[in-house]
């Protein structure tokens, strides 16, 4: 019996070490490939002369203070500035810069609203500012209120689902009659010419 034991545990033993050789020394799997993350690129044609424009990142610039809201809607922002809370600012806001999304399209979009999932708006924040000039070509204020005058500097600024406590001045007349605005959003005062 005790040679039994003996026998068996060798085999066992044998059997093991066998096995662990031959896996060993076996084909290997291919490694599984790792995602490399990406940014989709996008271009900031800050100068047109340019050859190469520099990239810019088609991600939003979520913001929930003065300091980075100003950053993020000056000319080395994003092309989609989103606040997370009502918001005021103590300077006049300045939206420039020639921003493209994540499609190739000329835009700039400042939200003012968060979503689900499903992009359905959930919360509409309300931004306070002396005054935003509008400078960037196919600029919207989307989903929330902008308590302040705008001043329009180019001809296709649009409020989509957007109420603008203030007036609206445009710089030309081409300006005046490029600006869209949906049944949802609405302006509380003037909307008007004004050359400097």
């Amino acid at each position: 019996m005790k040679a039994r034991k003996s026998i068996l545990s060798a085999v066992l033993v044998s059997t093991i070490a066998i096995s662990s050789l031959l896996t060993g020394c076996g084909p290997k799997p291919a490694p599984t490939p790792t995602p490399t993350p990406t940014t989709p690129n996008t271009t900031n044609q800050q100068n047109t002369n340019q050859k190469t424009p520099p990239d810019a990142v088609t991600t939003a610039s979520i913001v929930d203070n003065e300091a980075a809201f100003l950053k993020a809607t000056s000319k080395d922002g994003r092309w989609i500035i989103a606040i997370v809370k009502d918001l005021t600012v103590s300077k006049d806001i300045i939206l420039e810069g020639d921003f493209k999304n994540s499609k190739g399209d000329l835009q700039r979009k400042l939200a003012l609203y968060t979503q689900d999932s499903n992009k359905k708006v959930t919360n509409r924040f309300t931004l306070t500012a002396p005054k935003m000039v509008v400078k960037s070509p196919n600029a919207s204020i989307q989903h929330g209120t902008f308590k302040g005058d705008v001043y329009v500097e180019t001809k296709d600024f649009q409020l989509i689902d957007a109420k603008v406590d203030g007036n609206i001045y445009f710089n030309s007349d081409e300006a005046k009659a490029g600006f869209k605005m949906d049944a949802d959003s609405s302006v509380t005062g003037k909307r008007e010419v004004k050359k400097s």
